[in-house]
């Protein structure tokens, strides 16, 4: 695929600086731990829960890649405390400026921290789609962050929108350091992007890669399957997950994910091929995978629903 991008015009930036003006950085806890999976690449790994005032919306991974020039953020958390805690772990290892913030989809646990890093003035880069989906959805979380974290969490979290749009390729030079951009089709996600380090041979999947927490279909689980076929062939040595540890073995730690959403399809074309509910495929389907995913039970009815709408239409 050929290099693709948008760089906005003056107008849309001038905007964004409306909203750096208007800005100011509250006090922070503690900078987020974080591991250097590769020489430069650093993560923190996200908890396996739900959203609450306890977390604070820390729940995905997210993290960063140091150049020989600059940063890039790779997903700035769940939330806009996250977000500063995670600018806060950079300036413990580089003082590097931060050049990029780089977002894998719009989901407000790995992009709502994206207002920590307004002082740094970086371009905000995403998937062609992501500003859409985000707009689209953005008074829902913020309600919904409010209801699980209170109002004064709240009342920071804003649509940042993006200045860099990718819609096929794109390669972020750090100083000595490219990175790899791809906008893929619909997967997770209608807006998913993922990250190559080429330096370690590090890929940054996003949520296209769950482990150990149950995955959530926001997309199309067929064209998940084929984007995990894609991805597969990616020049990558290692992985980090949106949901799981801060890296593991690629391609082979998407085989749980594969399953998963394998059996969900199978499962629930067995039932409509039987003339059933969906009700009777949220019963059944996938049941057996409970104790392989946490929030199992959260997850897997929604999964096996938005397939059978999906499925249906085949």
């Amino acid at each position: 695929m050929a290099a693709a991008a948008t760089f906005l015009q003056p107008s849309a930036r001038a905007a964004l600086a409306g909203v750096w003006l208007f800005w100011s950085a509250p006090a922070t806890a503690d900078p987020l731990p974080v591991f250097e999976v590769a020489p430069g690449v650093f993560v923190h790994a996200g908890r396996h829960e739900e959203t609450d005032a306890a977390n604070g919306g820390d729940i995905a991974n997210c993290g960063f890649i140091v150049g020989k020039d600059a940063v890039a953020v790779i997903d700035s958390g769940g939330s806009p405390a996250i977000g500063h805690r995670l600018r806060d772990a950079i300036r413990v290892h580089t003082d590097r400026p931060i050049r990029y913030v780089v977002n894998t989809h719009m989901h407000p646990d790995h992009a709502l921290g994206n207002v920590a890093f307004l002082p740094d003035r970086p371009d905000f880069v995403a998937h062609v789609r992501f500003q859409a989906a985000l707009a689209a959805r953005l008074d829902h979380y913020r309600q919904s962050f409010d209801d699980a974290v209170g109002a004064a969490a709240a009342a920071e979290v804003r649509l940042i929108p993006p200045t860099v749009v990718v819609t096929d390729r794109l390669e972020l030079d750090l100083g000595g350091r490219v990175l790899g951009l791809v906008a893929w089709p619909v997967a997770h996600t209608d807006n998913d992007l993922t990250v190559l380090d080429q330096e370690t041979r590090t890929l940054w999947a996003g949520d296209l890669l769950f482990m150990e927490r149950a995955p959530a279909i926001d997309g199309s689980v067929l064209g998940w399957l084929r984007t995990l076929d894609a991805l597969a062939a990616e020049p990558a040595t290692r992985v980090v997950p949106g949901h799981g540890p801060p890296s593991a073995p690629w391609p082979d730690a998407a085989g749980d994910l594969r399953r998963y959403l394998g059996r969900v399809v199978e499962g629930v074309r067995k039932v409509q091929a039987d003339h059933g509910t969906i009700q009777q495929a949220v019963d059944t389907v996938a049941a057996d995978e409970a104790p392989r995913w946490r929030l199992f039970d959260s997850y897997n009815p929604r999964n096996v629903t938005a397939a059978f709408a999906e499925l249906e239409w085949e």
